[in-house]
């Protein structure tokens, strides 16, 4: 889903592999739609497109023919099928579409994706878009490197191939060599790079492969120096974590039961841990850690940085409370366990000998840092580092023995240097409001990577030198776009029931405060993902007409802490959607745009976000564009692995109460009779195996069939992608042109208007 459904490190990554040397940075697998980093889109990123009749767009003055009629959709049959909630009888008419395979199901989808091209494809521009998409994507983009014995490691995409390939140059000053390229693995661009993990002198890597789109990984083992693979495959893996031994003869790794093993019929359960001796084959692996008691728990192993110890993340789905368990590396003794998996968060820092420093939000809902005596684990023997500040600690490491620390301030982050006895040294000049995707490191280091992005700034790698305190530009892109024309601001408006809420707009400047202007309002709120500054490259298209961006940093996520978390589940998940209707008005009554004017959109969770809105306030919204949803709020943990996100949204079977405040917003179950709803364009995937395409189906069937009014309601159905994560940039581009496409013919845009907004030719023929 939700993007999150598991609490757990990156996959594959190690300590030493780790964004924050194990800190669970925002994990790159668990987004939606993006270009330069996966996370980018549940950020914000992705489509940003309407129309007005400022900077250039021209309404058409009479609308298409096509919107003058009610659209003949493909008939979708309804079933007999009512299920009993607690004395509640609930119709599901269409049932069958959670089959994606049944004939029925796939002729449907067939004749909803004719209507939906045939309407995109109808539009002139469309072409144009998709040469101008082209072009902005055309542009080196790198990943933070990592170091491991002297070799730097990065992945890299010269600008149009559909998966960054990974490189390694040796010193600071080397000629960089490819590692692994995934674009010769498939002729389609769909088998990605899920998760590398490297030994200590940078020799061997371990490495996740995923294809179409899928979550389940594939694990190799790659000898970098001779560029040849060992010939073990492993199998039955899903966001999982490589561990090395310190002496490179094998490494832990977590999988899900083989075909035929006890559990594997139940998706997402019975998680074990495994010792893979290097050279040989899976079937000879032993499971060194299992709890057949709790089937649901996750375990994902790493190692610490000094190679005594090997780390177990233990979670339950998205919950946001984790375990830590560990031995050492040469022990065959059960896992110690640390702390215990329903307590609170903690994740490990680093180790000194047999002191773990930890992050956690144990009796600090916006996070503090603690020492733990292995020796001596009591709780009341533990060591406060750093204690909970007024901002929220968004990730720790420790570099050149000095803690760096990684605050959120109001959904944008600083970057801070302690030192071990929790002394502030000093702070990192930024070069500006954003964000930090990543700061890698390890304690003998002398040197820091981090990256830093925001609206206007592509995402950039600089090199941390603490001799001299300076930043030195590593890596940065060069984009075709001038970002001095461009303004962001940070505002605070009142929800429903008062609260604050921040949201950044970014606009060109000397923007006219008229009503007049289209305007792009993106949210998430859930599952304790912080929505942060970030760039992307296909948001230039609608900045550069004189569009306005609106992020929304709802409840639900981490911007504020655990708190600010809480306060978006369960029973209170009404606040994200008010908080994001309360944006809306807020654009609106400070004359931003209009209510014809205003296009939301939301991706996983956020798809669950746009719909629910849309179903409450249909009138608020010109547009909207609803992206791998959430939708069926009843049933959705019968699905992949729904029942891991009970944490945030409840289970309607089996709690009365739960199903009580979840019929009060369940996108399927509120879509009212002949009312009118707004334009909008759904998107899913054939293998989307995080959030079942069933949930964007089942609602575009009925929205198709109550919808009293003459808007476009279609389904787009991605075929070979999943929830976004691996999605190849050639996938991209073309769905980010349907979108850019349904809402430009959606709002009567003259392609005139964008062929000369896009200075592109129309296309001939």
């Amino acid at each position: 889903m939700p993007n999150g459904e598991v609490k757990a490190p990156p996959a594959l990554a190690g300590t030493r592999a780790a964004v924050y040397n194990g800190t669970p940075a925002r994990d790159p697998r668990y987004a939606p739609l993006t270009e330069e980093k996966m996370h980018n889109a549940v950020k914000g990123a992705g489509l940003f497109v309407a129309a007005a009749v400022t900077a250039g767009f021209i309404l058409m003055t009479q609308q298409d023919s096509a919107l003058a009629k009610k659209y003949k959709y493909p008939e979708a049959a309804k079933g007999d099928v009512v299920d009993d909630f607690h004395g509640t009888k609930v119709a599901d008419p269409y049932r069958w579409m959670e089959d994606p395979d049944a004939k029925e199901t796939q002729e449907w989808v067939t004749k909803q994706n004719q209507l939906t091209r045939a309407y995109i494809d109808s539009y002139a521009a469309r072409e144009a878009i998709e040469d101008r998409l082209k072009s902005l994507f055309n542009y080196e983009r790198y990943s933070l490197p990592t170091r491991e014995g002297g070799r730097y490691f990065f992945s890299k995409n010269d600008g149009l191939q559909n998966q960054n390939v990974l490189y390694m140059q040796k010193g600071l000053t080397g000629e960089p060599v490819v590692v692994l390229d995934p674009n010769k693995l498939s002729e389609d661009g769909t088998v990605a790079l899920t998760g590398t993990s490297y030994t200590h002198d940078g020799a061997l890597l371990g490495y996740g492969l995923s294809s179409a789109g899928s979550d389940w990984q594939e694990l190799h083992v790659r000898d970098i120096d001779a560029g040849k693979d060992f010939d073990e495959a492993l199998k039955w893996c899903k966001f999982a974590g490589i561990a090395w031994k310190d002496d490179k003869s094998g490494f832990w790794y977590n999988r899900f039961p083989a075909d035929g093993e006890p559990g594997s019929e139940q998706q997402g359960t019975h998680s074990r841990v495994c010792w893979h001796k290097l050279g040989t084959q899976q079937s000879e692996d032993v499971i060194v850690h299992k709890d057949d008691q709790n089937v649901e728990l996750g375990f994902q192993p790493y190692s610490s940085d000094d190679g005594k110890y090997v780390f177990l993340f233990v979670y339950h789905g998205t919950a946001p409370e984790n375990g830590i368990y560990y031995r050492t590396q040469e022990s065959n003794e059960p896992f110690v366990h640390l702390i215990e998996h329903n307590i609170a968060s903690f994740t490990p820092i680093d180790n000194i000998g047999s002191t773990v420093y930890m992050r956690t939000d144990l009796d600090a809902p916006r996070g503090r840092v603690v020492a733990i005596d292995l020796n001596n684990p009591a709780k009341e023997n533990w060591k406060e580092i750093i204690p909970q500040q007024k901002d929220v600690i968004d990730g720790v490491s420790l570099v050149n023995d000095e803690l760096v620390v990684n605050y959120m301030t109001d959904a944008h982050n600083r970057l801070m240097l302690y030192k071990l006895d929790g002394t502030l040294d000093r702070e990192i000049a930024l070069p500006g409001i954003g964000t930090i995707d990543g700061a890698a490191g390890r304690r003998e280091d002398k040197e820091l990577f981090y990256s830093f992005t925001s609206f206007t700034y592509p995402s950039t790698s600089f090199r941390y030198d603490f001799a001299t305190g300076k930043s030195e530009t590593f890596h940065a892109p060069k984009v075709e776009f001038d970002p001095a024309q461009y303004e962001t601001k940070q505002v605070f408006y009142a929800s429903k029931d008062g609260t604050k809420i921040p949201m950044f707009i970014t606009h060109k400047k000397g923007l006219k405060l008229d009503g007049k202007n289209p305007t792009l309002l993106y949210g998430y709120g859930g599952f304790n993902i912080a929505m942060t500054p970030s760039f992307s490259a296909s948001r230039v298209v609608w900045l550069e007409n004189g569009g306005v961006y609106a992020l929304a940093c709802l409840r639900g996520g981490s911007e504020y802490g655990e708190e600010w978390h809480e306060a978006g589940t369960l029973e209170r998940k009404q606040n994200v959607f008010d908080d994001f209707i309360a944006g809306g008005e807020y654009l609106i009554k400070e004359k931003y745009t209009s209510k014809k004017l205003l296009v939301i959109q939301g991706g996983s969770n956020g798809g669950l976000l746009t719909a629910a809105v849309t179903v409450q306030r249909p009138d608020l919204f010109g547009a909207v564009l609803c992206q791998v949803p959430v939708i069926d709020m009843y049933r959705y943990h019968r699905f992949t692995i729904g029942k891991y996100w009970v944490s945030d949204y409840g289970n309607a079977e089996e709690s009365a109460k739960d199903f009580a405040f979840l019929s009060k917003y369940s996108p399927l179950h509120n879509v009212k009779q002949g009312v009118k709803y707004p334009p909008m364009l759904i998107t899913t995937a054939d293998h989307d195996d995080r959030v079942a395409p069933a949930h964007a189906e089942k609602f575009a069937a009925t929205m198709q069939a109550k919808d009293g009014g003459d808007n476009p309601i279609l389904i787009r159905v991605e075929t070979r992608a999943g929830h976004g994560g691996g999605k190849p940039v050639s996938k991209q581009i073309e769905e980010l042109s349907d979108m850019y496409s349904f809402v430009f013919k959606t709002l009567g845009v003259k392609p005139e208007s964008v062929w000369a907004n896009l200075k592109e030719k129309p296309h001939k023929g």
